[in-house]
């Protein structure tokens, strides 16, 4: 076996599981109304238990119905009324031989007043989140107790529901975690102050479960070991003395993780983040307990997995998006197909549809898989394509989804790309730095064009009349989008200006210039860093009062910081007004900027020319991805993956 540790099985108090894969909560936004699981999370869950995960936990299951909702759509174990549904979930998984741990969770001060019928949100002391933005109540010390006991009864549930053990949620900034931190617990009562008494709420929860669980129920606990809040929060020599309080006070695992809201980007890692970066923490508490740890680190590739493994770093392996990506992950890993797994890149689609629009109840999306969510929509590629050719004129996310779903139908899809490589803007986009995780997703498309046998056309552009020759059922344009340029700008013609793909695709070369980016959206300033990382000194310009309007918060936050370590000069509120021999002029508080180079990032604009043309010699035309709208990759594979199931 490749990969002896990562399969071996491994027995968590009395719960065995066949192998060291731990698939980690994530909100998943699929439960009814009611808190019981959907038939769209039930197949959710046990597509991945198909796929070989060794034990799956839940995502964040609300304890509370008052003041403890953290989705609109959350799994809730507070009623009875959940039960049956709890069972269905367990038995689905179970006839894959996989476990399921519920995770037993309060968000405290990091859930909005909207979600819990605008009342204030609770907590240990009333330190607001800098992210929510609402100053919390501190619970009386009688509330506490309410809640511990919440903890407690839904653990019952879980476990009368044949849930094979549950995890507490005391990471991430959630309840919890506020209560353990010196940073959100100034508590004077018999749950703050010193490092047990602040742990004292966990403590009574696995005692209380124990009482109604018995000693033999599995209870893990996810916690954050280190905020990295520096001295103001919870620090790492803290985190392994909690760890050692709740191995002494009987549960069975440790789930070892870091952060909270405020350090977000140390939570759920964008893509600027390395595999491993946080193995030490795991490795630190593993050291001094012997129950087993599992540890989360932007983990993605089975023979990084296997080596921690291997090196005693921890007992399994916590992996949470690389199972959005891939639901076959595991089983990949273990039938040695490590090249045909579809990786998490870190982009955040996911996490972004969590805090955008769960309170609308829908679902988690992932850029590379779009077929998360829709599980029982589409539960297996029908075979009906009966050799019939689809041509599909362009090799980037969108076509290459659509020749891939379209190959598994048994149609014949052939790709005309003209580039010299599959990949569309994927290639470009993995040009700035740290993005090199972008690559991936274009390495497995173009491993699976070659392992379903798609015929692919490199450097050649399709015409009307060689498209004819194939005789296709259906054409497919997927030819991107193109840099827009406003040609009502003076000197926008200039020799010095330059456009996105120009920088990116290596053109031109700057080094040790004045360049101005005019454009903040997310490609401005990822291309603004890549000017800057060559030693130019960039300033960055927005027309609009917020830089970078249309990003995403942690990853905004994740580029600015950097463009702020090489002191770029950002200017919102100013328009281009014109480009001249010494640089630009602008509207706005400053008036002109010298600039030996302009680089332009004013976004993109669909490139259909040839939909047209084609439109007119075949029945079946189609447009996806940019062709279609300019989007991002999680519009074009989902296009793409729709067109493909629908032709």
């Amino acid at each position: 076996m490749k990969y002896p540790h990562l399969f071996s099985p491994l027995k968590i108090g009395s719960m065995e599981v066949k192998n060291r894969v731990v698939m980690t909560a994530m909100g998943c936004s699929m439960a009814n109304i009611d808190g019981s699981p959907s038939e769209q999370m039930i197949s959710y869950y046990e597509e991945r238990a198909r796929g070989g995960v060794g034990l799956i936990t839940t995502e964040i299951t609300r304890v509370n119905d008052d003041t403890g909702v953290g989705e609109s759509a959350q799994l809730s174990v507070s009623h009875n009324e959940v039960i049956p549904g709890l069972t269905k979930l367990a038995d689905a998984i179970h006839k894959h031989d996989s476990k399921v741990f519920v995770q037993l969770h309060h968000p405290g001060r990091q859930t909005p007043r909207a979600l819990i019928n605008n009342q204030q949100a609770v907590s240990a002391s009333d330190v607001t989140c800098q992210i929510i933005g609402e100053e919390p109540r501190a619970l009386t010390t009688e509330e506490v107790y309410d809640i511990i006991n919440d903890f407690v009864d839904g653990a019952w549930r879980a476990k009368y529901a044949g849930i094979d053990g549950v995890e507490l949620h005391a990471a991430h900034g959630y309840l919890l975690n506020q209560f353990i931190s010196p940073h959100t617990n100034k508590r004077t009562d018999e749950f703050g102050g010193s490092t047990e008494a602040r742990c004292k709420i966990i403590l009574d929860i696995v005692k209380g479960i124990r009482r109604v669980c018995g000693s033999d129920y599995p209870i893990a606990v996810r916690i954050t070991v280190d905020e990295f809040l520096g001295e103001a929060g919870l620090e790492l020599p803290e985190g392994i003395e909690l760890c050692k309080m709740i191995e002494a006070a009987g549960v069975d695992m440790l789930n070892i993780t870091s952060g909270i809201y405020e350090t977000m980007n140390t939570v759920v890692e964008p893509i600027s983040y390395s595999e491993g970066w946080r193995t030490h923490l795991a490795k630190a508490v593993k050291d001094v307990v012997s129950i087993p740890v599992c540890g989360n680190a932007v983990i993605r590739h089975p023979e990084f997995a296997e080596k921690l493994l291997a090196d005693g770093n921890q007992d399994l392996i916590g992996m949470g998006r690389p199972h959005l990506a891939d639901p076959e992950w595991t089983n990949k890993a273990f039938n040695n197909q490590d090249d045909e797994i579809n990786q998490c890149i870190s982009c955040l689609r996911c996490f972004e549809t969590v805090f955008t629009v769960s309170a609308f109840c829908v679902p988690i999306q992932c850029s590379v898989n779009p077929r998360l969510g829709r599980e029982a929509r589409y539960p297996y590629p029908k075979k009906d394509g009966n050799g019939r050719k689809v041509v599909i004129i362009g090799g980037g996310p969108a076509g290459l989804e659509a020749a891939r779903v379209l190959a598994m139908r048994r149609f014949k899809p052939v790709i005309f790309e003209a580039t010299d490589a599959l990949g569309g803007q994927l290639l470009q986009g993995s040009k700035p730095p740290k993005k090199e995780k972008l690559h991936w997703l274009a390495d497995y498309y173009t491993t699976q064009m070659d392992k379903l046998g798609v015929e692919v056309h490199l450097n050649t552009k399709a015409t009307v009349e060689d498209v004819k020759e194939l005789d296709p059922y259906a054409v497919i344009v997927a030819t991107g989008s193109t840099p827009i340029v406003p040609a009502n700008i003076p000197g926008v013609d200039r020799d010095n200006v330059y456009t996105v793909p120009d920088i990116l695709e290596e053109k031109v070369t700057l080094k040790d210039k004045k360049v101005a980016v005019i454009g903040s959206g997310m490609t401005g300033i990822e291309v603004a860093e890549l000017i800057a990382e060559a030693g130019n000194k960039v300033s960055v310009v927005e027309m609009q009062e917020t830089l970078t309007p249309d990003g995403y918060w942690q990853n905004v936050v994740d580029v600015m910081g950097r463009l702020q370590e090489y002191k770029a000069n950002f200017l919102p509120s100013h328009t281009l007004k014109a480009i001249t021999d010494t640089g630009i002029e602008l509207d706005g508080e400053t008036t002109s900027l010298d600039c030996d180079a302009v680089v332009l990032a004013l976004g993109v604009r669909s490139e259909n020319a040839l939909y047209d043309q084609f439109a007119e010699a075949f029945e079946r035309v189609y447009k996806v991805g940019d062709a279609n709208q300019v989007g991002r990759i999680y519009t074009a594979t989902t296009e793409g993956f729709v067109l493909g199931n629908k032709l």
